[in-house]
């Protein structure tokens, strides 16, 4: 599926707003810079993820991710490439909660519910802002916001997102967007 311009257009304005919460700056070119990405899915309020990338070069990569109202990033991973591991993550909550999950022992009463049958992992890792944590190369993972939304800063080796393994076949990691 592919996402309408006027949809993007509106959730890059909503994402201003979260920006604006959590008292972070943007540049008028960062602010059209920021990409909605529904993977394909069709319910960008469902599974969906807001991106600003600050930088990404060989070395490393910044970014800030913001979701909507119980919005999930769906579960995926980051593989090795050329003889690297894949992409070392941090994530740290500036505005929210963000509900990440990760390989571990099972988390009874989980804070979030998986939007899909596609989700394998089910370890939760409550982010308030401040808090940070950090998730290994090639480690299978997946977060969801809190009924406010959130606004998650992720600081990280090179990006690949091209090259992301999701747990759903049907996820488009790169948008497709149709003009209206």
């Amino acid at each position: 599926m592919a996402i309408k311009r006027s949809q993007v257009r509106e959730a890059q304005k909503r994402a201003l707003e979260y920006f604006k919460a959590a008292g972070i700056v943007l540049t008028d070119e960062e602010k059209e810079r920021i990409e909605v990405a529904e993977f394909g899915l069709g319910n960008l309020e469902r599974e969906g993820l807001e991106i600003l990338v600050y930088v990404n070069t060989s070395r490393y990569c910044a970014k800030e991710l913001i979701l909507f109202p119980h919005q999930t990033c769906p579960e995926h991973r980051h593989p090795p490439f050329d003889g690297e591991p894949g992409k070392e993550e941090t994530f740290r909550c500036r505005w929210g909660t963000v509900y990440l999950y990760v390989p571990g022992p099972k988390t009874e009463n989980p804070s979030a519910q998986p939007p899909s049958p596609h989700y394998t992992v089910f370890h939760e890792i409550a982010l308030k802002p401040g808090d940070q944590y950090t998730i290994p190369p090639n480690t299978l993972h997946w977060f969801q916001a809190g009924p406010e939304g959130a606004v998650v800063s992720e600081f990280s080796s090179t990006s690949r997102d091209e090259l992301d393994v999701f747990t759903d076949p049907n996820v488009k990691r790169i948008p497709e967007i149709i003009e209206d």
